[in-house]
């Protein structure tokens, strides 16, 4: 059996020779499927965040758990803090608190306001996963360990996601403190950056000093100057 050329195209002699190109082509690609599958369960790559949002959800119920037996026991290191905009006297779910450790209490007198600016160093990470037992690392202000040499970052509490700030606004000068930010308190439903949709955020936080608004003082130009300070004890 031969094949004619008609056009520059190839084209089967009889209906029988088209069957049984269909039916190599059939068995072909079964074939590469099978290969493709075999290589993807091969290669060693792992889907690190399957499920992300039950994960999460489940990480959330237990840690409540945890922190609300702890403090009923009498362990003072241990906080669970309402977000800072939800209403009082209203009953709520684990997902509006922030969950944190206080891993060194601060000596200072006071605690920022939802106005204020602060200075602070940070690491922040995700729940444990595949490939991150300790949690994926996704942002930091400073590199090695935490002590006196380490700058501090800028930031408006006003600037930051809800369980951040919820935390900054119960904080004093000294604190470093583990926060849990359930997702519904940070980025939601959204990825942000290297952070998947539905993701817990840990942050080992410290706070070095605030920045209070003074009084307003009359100037020239068309707007008053507001002194200030930087609260560093």
């Amino acid at each position: 059996m031969t094949l004619k050329m008609q056009n520059k195209q190839m084209i089967p002699a009889s209906a029988g020779w088209r069957r049984f190109l269909s039916v190599k082509a059939l068995l072909a690609l079964a074939l590469m499927s099978v290969l493709m599958l075999s290589c993807k369960e091969d290669d060693g790559v792992v889907n690190e965040f399957d499920n992300w949002q039950e994960v999460n959800d489940q990480y959330i119920s237990r840690l409540q758990a945890t922190v609300d037996q702890k403090i009923a026991a009498g362990d003072k290191t241990w906080k669970k803090i309402p977000n800072w905009s939800f209403e009082t006297g209203v009953a709520k779910t684990a997902s509006q608190f922030i969950y944190v450790h206080v891993l060194t209490e601060g000596t200072g007198s006071g605690s920022p306001l939802y106005t204020d600016s602060v200075k602070v160093n940070y690491r922040g990470r995700l729940i444990p996963s595949a490939s991150h037992p300790t949690g994926m690392m996704f942002d930091q202000s400073y590199t090695g360990t935490l002590d006196d040499t380490a700058l501090p970052f800028k930031m408006a509490v006003n600037g930051v996601v809800d369980g951040f700030s919820t935390a900054l606004q119960h904080m004093h000068i000294g604190d470093v403190w583990e926060i849990h930010i359930p997702y519904q308190l940070g980025y939601g439903s959204s990825a942000q950056g290297s952070v998947p949709a539905y993701s817990t955020l840990v942050f080992n936080l410290n706070l070095k000093a605030y920045y209070r608004k003074g009084q307003v003082v009359p100037t020239r130009g068309s707007e008053a100057a507001v002194t200030g300070r930087w609260i560093e004890k």
